[in-house]
């Protein structure tokens, strides 16, 4: 019998797990597929307050995320950099002191400390203002946050596992039912029972609810996001966060070293059962849209890679996709001898952890093993246990160790594992001792790694997931991976 059941291996889900099993239950995860499989893999990738919303007055979730953002950073500074974002005056849209005013309000609703505040930008002589089009001159620099999204995922589900809790990938859940005064989990051919139980679905919390057979009033909302890939736009360390004409606006983010990152769109998606791509659509709107500043013109061609997760938004009313909230709401049912069920609906990636910690405060009064407070803003995920300013001495320090892998690699893999990178690089002297090289700096030994610790089962999760080699291996390297993962189960 377990405490708490989890069902859903996002990062709402397996941030649960990891706060719940550090105040002592016995914690079960449910996964229907990979970790990360779907939204929580599928965003922007930054860790931010989102500016965007200061318009539709959600100065709460503002401020709750402004507040997430360094102390994130400080518990996975591998995973999580600060990044300044330039935000470029366009003339005709909003204006400049409607800009500078609410930079002003970011700047100070959410405690930042160590981040820098906004500055004023000549973008004529600014080196953010070289690749764009010749007209922008004003423009304004201010602080957010990269995060490697699925691996943040992995490495909170990696903690939990470590603390005590099962993680079970690949295992549907097929029947929920009350017996006992727990909860009866039926999930193919397997049973599991559990004193209570959260879901944490993202776009499939109704269709759990329904199979559980616990009415709600909740309505749900699901916007499409999508997002390109292309080839480096600008040689700088900025982001971009630009605004358009029809209202909306989007990010283009430097990635993985050669790439730019730009997205996203908001369109609502009938059912969550489809899967999400991104439309042609909305690919040549993403692409117009960055035609619109950078003087390098970009079109499908030029697209390496398109993506695209379904955000499970708590349906407010809002007309436009984009206006709807991104905040979450959590739902407790259950005592007077039922089991506690507690249902997540909606979220962001950047306030993960505190809707976590609420989450396992509300179940405190139904599971009796859970003791103490929350924990989670200052204990390190796994590799994360060094200073916010210390990845540049860890990667200087694997460099040293591992003298014959390329510095392009040495980054990747400090950034990925942090201070745990030597579990599986181990003693090594050279190349040879870690086993295949399948390309780009993979090896046997790092795939095995992922394999028996991280709950990588295919190619596809190594190389999207775990990594985001996927952009650089072509099709013979994919397959020389799948073949080899697929022999050693």
């Amino acid at each position: 019998m377990y405490d708490l059941a989890v069902i859903g291996g996002g990062v709402n889900g397996c941030g649960i797990a990891r706060d719940a099993a550090g105040r002592g239950a016995k914690v079960l995860l449910l996964e229907r597929g990979d970790l990360a499989c779907g939204t929580s893999s599928a965003s922007t990738k930054l860790i931010h307050g989102g500016l965007r919303y200061l318009e539709h007055y959600e100065f709460a979730l503002v401020r709750e995320a402004l507040q997430e953002r360094e102390r994130l950073w400080r518990i996975a500074p591998h995973l999580i950099h600060p990044m300044r974002f330039v935000l470029p005056y366009r003339k005709g849209l909003r204006p400049r002191w409607i800009l500078r005013f609410g930079l002003l309000i970011y700047d100070h609703l959410g405690g930042r400390t160590t981040l820098p505040g906004t500055a004023t930008l000549d973008l004529r002589r600014h080196p953010a203002g070289a690749p764009l089009k010749p007209g922008f001159r004003h423009g304004y620099a201010y602080s957010d946050g990269w995060v490697d999204d699925a691996r943040l995922v992995a490495l909170n589900a990696l903690d939990a596992a470590e603390r005590g809790a099962t993680i079970e990938t690949h295992t549907e859940v097929t029947r929920l039912a009350r017996e006992d005064g727990g909860w009866l989990i039926t999930a193919h051919d397997r049973t599991f029972r559990a004193r209570a139980l959260v879901n944490a679905a993202g776009p499939f919390v109704l269709d759990l609810l329904h199979d559980a057979h616990q009415p709600t009033e909740r309505r749900m909302r699901f916007v499409r996001g999508s997002h390109i890939v292309v080839p480096r736009l600008f040689d700088h360390s900025f982001a971009y966060f630009f605004q358009l004409p029809d209202g909306r606006i989007f990010f283009a983010v430097p990635y993985e070293r050669d790439f730019t990152l730009i997205g996203t769109t908001d369109r609502d998606q009938d059912s969550p059962e489809r899967p999400p791509a991104a439309s042609d659509e909305e690919i040549r709107y993403l692409c117009d849209a960055a035609n619109q500043y950078f003087a390098q013109s970009i079109g499908p061609d030029d697209v390496v890679w398109s993506y695209a997760g379904v955000r499970p938004l708590v349906d407010d009313g809002s007309g436009k996709p984009e206006a709807a909230t991104r905040g979450y709401r959590l739902e407790l049912d259950g005592g007077d001898g039922e089991p506690a069920l507690l249902s997540v609906f909606g979220g962001k990636i950047t306030t993960y952890r505190h809707l976590a910690a609420e989450a396992v405060d509300l179940l405190a009064d139904h599971l009796d093993a859970l003791q103490g407070d929350a924990w989670t803003a200052t204990q390190p995920l796994p590799g994360g246990d060094f200073p916010t300013d210390g990845l540049p001495a860890l990667e200087a320090d694997l460099a040293r160790a591992y003298p014959f892998f390329d510095s392009v690699w040495v980054e990747r893999i400090a950034k990925a594992y942090g201070t745990r990178a030597r579990r599986w690089l181990a003693d090594a002297r050279s190349l040879d001792d870690l086993g295949t090289h399948f390309g780009h700096g993979l090896t046997a030994a790092e795939v095995d790694y992922l394999v028996a610790v991280e709950w990588a089962r295919t190619a596809d999760d190594v190389l999207w997931r775990r990594t985001k080699l996927g952009l650089r291996f072509d099709a013979d390297q994919a397959a020389a991976l799948a073949r080899y993962m697929a022999e050693q189960q």
